[in-house]
């Protein structure tokens, strides 16, 4: 099955220093009709104005994976973590049993991003937070993972049975991505436009795969994108 969420059909928020959409509903916000996809339960596109940001405040279980699509995003936490993640790279919190952090946009121009949330496979763990570049060329017509619960080689480790991926596609590129059985996908542009499993879908708009063994893709411009694979919740 195969759910294509339109711009117009995405929650909205606007709170003066910070604008977004929701693909999914959370805190009275989002299109209630639009059901998680497996563990995946948030996907925040989020705009927020230079030298603003969300104060200290606290997670507990939850994987947070924040892809940053334009500007630079800061992070601090009480753990005595501080970062500063640029355009086209990620940050992962696994906030386990419990941490405080805050996020800021300290640049002169605003900041993109998307933030997602995935549920953990086991709970009141270790609190954790790391980031580190992707270089967007070597996800150049094919997916990379960024942040992988399976021990995947080179990707931000999650406490989940979910995958975050990114690619690169020119115009007229084609690709195709495996889902095994038992998982269900997500799929983002952050820019560009495609056609997956014949269905098209525009920059920012979401497309959800239930019951798909695979992904067939091809860019109908430039597009950069980003995908999460989860195991199906039982």
């Amino acid at each position: 099955m195969i759910e294509h969420k339109p711009l117009a059909e995405l929650g909205t928020l606007k709170a003066g220093w910070l604008t977004g959409r929701q693909h999914f509903p959370i805190g009275g916000y989002g299109n209630p009709a639009h059901r998680s996809v497996g563990h995946l339960y948030v996907w925040n596109d989020d705009e927020i104005a230079p030298h603003t940001g969300f104060p200290l405040h606290p997670h507990a279980n939850v994987e947070i994976i924040t892809y940053v699509r334009e500007g630079a995003i800061t992070h601090e936490d009480d753990l005595g973590n501080k970062g500063r993640t640029k355009a086209g790279d990620i940050q992962v919190m696994s906030a386990g049993r419990g941490i405080r952090h805050s996020e800021h946009n300290d640049e002169d121009v605003p900041t993109r991003i998307f933030q997602i949330w995935i549920e953990p496979n086991q709970r009141n763990g270790e609190p954790i937070w790391s980031a580190q570049p992707f270089p967007k060329a070597d996800r150049a017509g094919r997916f990379v993972a960024l942040a992988s619960g399976y021990r995947t080689p080179d990707a931000l480790p999650i406490r989940a049975d979910a995958e975050v991926f990114g690619a690169l596609l020119h115009t007229g590129d084609k690709t195709s991505m495996d889902v095994a059985p038992g998982h269900s996908a997500y799929l983002v542009p952050t820019v560009g436009s495609v056609i997956v499993n014949g269905v098209r879908v525009a920059a920012r708009e979401g497309l959800a795969l239930r019951n798909e063994p695979s992904l067939e893709i091809e860019a109908l411009s430039d597009a950069e994108l980003v995908l999460v694979i989860s195991a199906d919740s039982t």
